[in-house]
């Protein structure tokens, strides 16, 4: 249980890390190509999505590893699980069905996340 977390959680943290840091860093424009979304949601929600993005990451790694507050972890999973629901939403409704399974992918993994969370802590 503990490696799968972990793997688990790195894998999530490095993505979520990469996704959060992009949304936080980059303009409208240099986020279009890679993230079609951004042009229909105004520019503050991106940045607030992109740093919750970031808490996340390091909420799967740092409450257990310090073993402060490790109950943390489970919730970050849970947040970052709740982040790919409203992911799956705006595609469905923006007629985006095709590009939906990388969100489907990161859901599951992040629910598997959180039972191994709520199992192991």
């Amino acid at each position: 249980m503990h490696i799968a977390y972990w793997v688990l959680a790195v894998l999530l943290a490095v993505f979520y890390g990469y996704a959060g840091g992009k949304k936080v860093s980059q303009s409208r424009e240099q986020l279009q190509p890679m993230m079609g979304w951004v042009d229909s949601t105004p520019m503050p929600l991106v940045r607030t999505i992109g740093w919750l993005e970031l808490a996340g990451a390091a909420g799967l790694l740092l409450p257990p590893l310090t073993g402060i507050a490790p109950v943390l972890a489970l919730a970050a999973a849970a947040g970052l699980t709740i982040v790919q629901i409203g992911g799956i939403i705006v595609h469905v409704t923006r007629g985006e069905v095709k590009v939906i399974g990388l969100n489907i992918g990161l859901l599951i993994a992040g629910a598997v996340t959180v039972w191994l969370a709520a199992v192991w802590l």
